[in-house]
């Protein structure tokens, strides 16, 4: 009797205390996509899982649920769930935003993500134009501001904080116009709305294969290769000063709740670190020109705060923003 007294008492203790961790996940996990379906987020949520299902030995499902402003009906329906690790949130940097525009009532700390990568922005122009270099463009820009006309998706976007990192780190002033996202922003520069365009590598990529656009830098310290283009130069070879505004970079993947149990979550980083290093992950990213990150937990929250504070600041100076980000203990960039 004593002996199945101290089994029961040694179970208990050890379910209270995580030894049984390894039993998650014992049913398949959700994965709720904040934008829709075969978009960016989307396929790369999509690839991740698929990998980590295998290491997890459960399927994770993937839905969507857009809505609302930045992602926030996504964000909040995740976040609503348990936090018991059988729910991930896919989401973007360009969620930050959604606190200051009102869908949001949280600071981004909240969340612990695990970002897969994203695609690096390129700066480019219509065939037409005479610039064929970034220098002969950002000197147009110095000798007459304001006249180049230039688009970067919405007011506030990573595009749109790019373009004015070029801005600020080369002295340019352009004739900045919002469309309301990357494909009608480059659908602009090829009706001839304007001349200049920032969006992602994977974004313009069948277009500069195309002709129809002109690729003047990548947005990033190094160079890339594009097949059937050759090497896209760095901007910062141009312009050194850009280093102290660029690089902000894309940053897709996942949340969890941070509340969510620290075993568990090891399992999920386990999972994931596994899932990047698979082939399937590292040919999808090459083919789709993705810098893959990997980056969880510290360093991940150290990027997410980071692009929450410029974002949120910009959208506020701009006056996009609805709520005050000190409100939101956002501090400033």
């Amino acid at each position: 009797m004593k002996k199945i007294l101290i089994v029961c008492l040694v179970a208990l203790l050890a379910a209270a205390t995580g030894v049984y961790a390894k039993d998650f996940p014992k049913r398949d996990i959700t994965d709720v996509v904040v934008w829709g379906a075969g978009g960016g987020t989307d396929t790369c949520n999509r690839i991740i899982t698929a990998e980590m299902s295998k290491f997890l030995g459960v399927n994770i499902n993937v839905i969507n649920k857009t809505g609302g402003v930045a992602g926030s009906v996504g964000m909040n329906y995740g976040y609503s769930r348990a936090h018991d690790g059988y729910t991930l949130t896919g989401l973007s940097e360009s969620n930050v935003t959604a606190g200051v525009q009102g869908g949001w009532n949280k600071k981004f700390d909240v969340w612990d993500v695990f970002i897969v990568g994203g695609s690096p922005d390129v700066i480019s122009v219509t065939p037409d134009t005479p610039y064929k270099t970034l220098k002969d463009l950002i000197e147009a820009a110095k000798a007459k501001p304001n006249s180049i006309k230039a688009a970067a998706s919405g007011a506030g976007s990573i595009h749109h904080l790019n373009l004015l990192a070029v801005e600020n780190g080369s002295g340019a002033d352009f004739n900045f116009i919002p469309y309301k996202g990357s494909a009608p922003s480059q659908n602009a520069a090829m009706a001839g709305e304007v001349s200049v365009v920032v969006t992602s590598l994977a974004e313009q990529q069948q277009l500069l294969r195309g002709g129809k656009l002109r690729p003047l830098a990548m947005l990033i310290p190094e160079p890339f290769e594009v097949e059937g283009l050759g090497t896209i130069p760095s901007s910062f070879n141009f312009y050194p000063g850009l280093s102290k505004y660029l690089p902000i970079s894309q940053a897709i993947g996942f949340a969890v709740p941070a509340a969510v149990p620290a075993d568990r979550k090891a399992v999920l980083v386990d999972a994931f670190k596994k899932a990047m290093a698979t082939e399937k992950v590292k040919s999808w990213a090459k083919d789709n020109y993705y810098l893959l990150s990997g980056k969880t937990g510290t360093e991940s929250r150290a990027v997410f705060n980071a692009l929450e504070s410029n974002f949120a600041w910009t959208l506020w100076e701009l006056k996009a923003a609805t709520v005050d980000p000190a409100s939101l203990g956002i501090p400033k960039p």
